[in-house]
Order: C-alpha cells, then structure tokens, then sequence
C-alpha cells in the first residue's frame, strides 16, 4: 500500500474546538485538497484512512474536518503527521508538463543528439525552479533548471529525459 500512497499535506494543528483540522501543502494544490473525500494518516508507521467530511480556506491553510475526529484531543494526537492520498488521485490532477518527483528520479537522461549523459537522482528546488540533479557515469552531479526550454522532453513510458545540453550546463 506505501508504494501507491503521495504525501499531499500535513496536520499543522486543531483549528476550533469541534475537531477540524489546520493542513498546511504546497501553493498551487487548493483544487486538490479541496476535492478530497478519503486520505490517509501516518503514525506511529502505521496508516489510517480519514473521510472527509469538509474543506475551507483560510489565509494559506485548509481547514479540514474528517468523518473520524469530533474533538480537539483527536486532532491533537495526528498533529504533525502527514497526509497521504491514493497515487492515482494525485496524478488526474496533475496539469500537463507537471510530474511526480518519484516519477523522475531514476529516469535516463539524455542531450538532443541522443548521447546518454547520465540519471535523474534527485529533485531540489531554487527560487525560481525545480532543478534535476543529474548523476553522470563517473558519478559527478550536474544541476539542470527544470525548465522547458532545457528539458524539452520528458518521456515516462520511455524512461527518459532529453535536455538541451547547452554550452557549460553539463560538462
């Protein structure tokens, strides 16, 4: 079951005295959590499955009320642990060029001119960008903006990226 499981969210902390609960998750996935009808919580190693019962906003938090929790104490024993939804939840709302980092990592990467420059090993992020941490055959790591005019091509079903391998990016 862990492997088809995607940490969406985490329980902040109990909002109100009637058993909701404050979720903090990243900016730009409103629409997802706002959709929610069953999760699941992590603790102590072991899942348990919430329903959703309701979800409102308030300033950059979801205030969420599960079918299970009547009571600040029950909110209280999940604070901070994670939220996790179905795999395949996760992925019909995904927008177009937009991937899991489990999804990546691992995948081949490749220049335009079809010449193997090595794997993807991890995601990290920066200000502007997620970057693709890219580990070369001599186990060298090189950090390409995950942008489309430098990863033009991601390919799942392929296992493979393409990147624009333009002069000093990969050396």
């Amino acid at each position: 079951m862990t492997d088809s499981l995607i940490s969406i969210a985490k329980i902040l902390n109990f909002h109100g005295i009637r058993g909701e609960a404050k979720l903090g998750f990243s900016k730009g996935r409103e629409k997802q959590i706002e959709n929610l009808k069953r999760v699941y919580v992590l603790k102590d190693k072991n899942y348990k499955e919430l329903n959703v019962s309701s979800v409102r906003f308030h300033k950059h938090f979801a205030i969420v009320k599960f079918k299970e929790f009547q009571t600040v104490n029950d909110v209280e024993e999940y604070k901070g642990c994670d939220i996790f939804l179905e795999k395949t939840k996760v992925e019909e709302t995904l927008d177009n060029d937009e991937y899991l980092i489990s999804d990546l990592i691992g995948l081949d990467v490749f220049d335009e001119d079809g010449c193997c420059i090595g794997k993807v090993s991890a995601i990290g992020e920066n200000l502007a960008n997620n970057l693709l941490s890219v580990c070369d055959a001599n186990g060298k790591e090189h950090l390409v903006p995950f942008v489309k005019e430098l990863v033009p091509v991601v390919d799942l079903k392929g296992n493979k990226v393409v990147v624009n391998n333009i002069e000093g990016l990969i050396n």
